[in-house]
């Protein structure tokens, strides 16, 4: 029977474990087992130790060809042993929660920096030009060091994961939170009209202003300001990511000039300051 492990190794069952010293080796050089039976259990046992590894890549790959293996055994249509089908749907799980780790911040739940990086520049790539357009902000906490510096910094980071709440609360399909910084978080929304965007940003801002921050702590008070940019499909040229957030963070600096708890955002090339020039409020 020939076999098919030619683009990956694998360790010796006794090897692992003693990951500094183990020297990966091809299947075609194993000796031993023969039989097709003792080679589904080798993989299966070399999946189980390589998962509890975290080394999950290879431990798919070894469920995966215990499966092939087992296909190969029938005459007829495979009967996948659900042993093995149980243990590649758990693997496939643990990998996708650990890859969605990977993406969060550890504190908010939010996305995080990387994704952001990746995620913006693909939906700015991929703009439809017949499209609404896409919109960013970036959104700060006002005054937060006094937050931290008064009450300390676990009512603090209680405040951050409130905030996040709030923010998520009322996003529009496809849109997302990620943290930028600190107490600065930034908010994506796909196919938004510069309606919807400033519409959603104020709703945003006067829920975090209205809460009921006494909940954590007696007589706090916490708000956002929020610089946001809106590019049409059709705009060119096409920037990437790093270019919509500086503009975004000039936005953000006019809404701090502007007195802080405001969104500041542009029409027509003008500055506007949601609230005050619209009726969002």
């Amino acid at each position: 029977m020939t076999n098919q492990l030619d683009t990956h190794s694998i360790w010796r069952p006794s090897e692992i474990g003693a990951s500094t010293r183990s020297q990966p080796i091809d299947v075609d050089l194993i000796s031993e087992p023969h039989d097709t039976t003792e080679l589904v259990d080798m993989h299966q046992s070399i999946a189980q130790v390589l998962a509890t590894q975290g080394k999950w890549r290879l431990a798919y790959s070894h469920l995966t060809e215990a499966l092939r293996l087992a296909r190969d055994t029938q005459n007829v249509t495979p009967i996948i042993p659900e042993q093995y089908q149980r243990q590649v749907d758990e693997l496939r799980r643990a990998h996708a929660e650990a890859v969605d780790a990977s993406l969060r911040d550890a504190l908010t739940a939010s996305y995080n920096r990387r994704y952001l990086d990746q995620k913006l520049d693909v939906l700015l790539a991929e703009q439809p030009r017949d499209g609404k357009g896409i919109a960013v902000a970036i959104v700060d906490l006002d005054h937060f060091k006094q937050v931290n510096d008064t009450h300390g910094h676990v009512v603090g980071d209680r405040v951050l994961q409130q905030v996040v709440a709030l923010l998520q609360a009322d996003l529009p399909a496809g849109s997302f939170c990620a943290r930028y910084g600190g107490e600065e978080f930034v908010l994506v929304l796909p196919e938004a009209s510069p309606w919807l965007a400033v519409t959603t940003l104020e709703r945003a801002r006067v829920r975090v202003a209205e809460h009921n921050w006494s909940n954590i702590v007696r007589g706090l008070v916490v708000t956002i300001s929020a610089g946001l940019v809106h590019r049409p499909g059709w705009e060119l040229p096409r920037r990437d990511a790093e270019w919509q957030l500086r503009r975004a963070d000039d936005l953000l600096y006019a809404a701090k000039r502007a007195g802080r708890n405001v969104v500041a955002y542009r029409r027509s090339g003008a500055i506007r300051i949601a609230g005050l020039d619209d009726n969002c409020r």
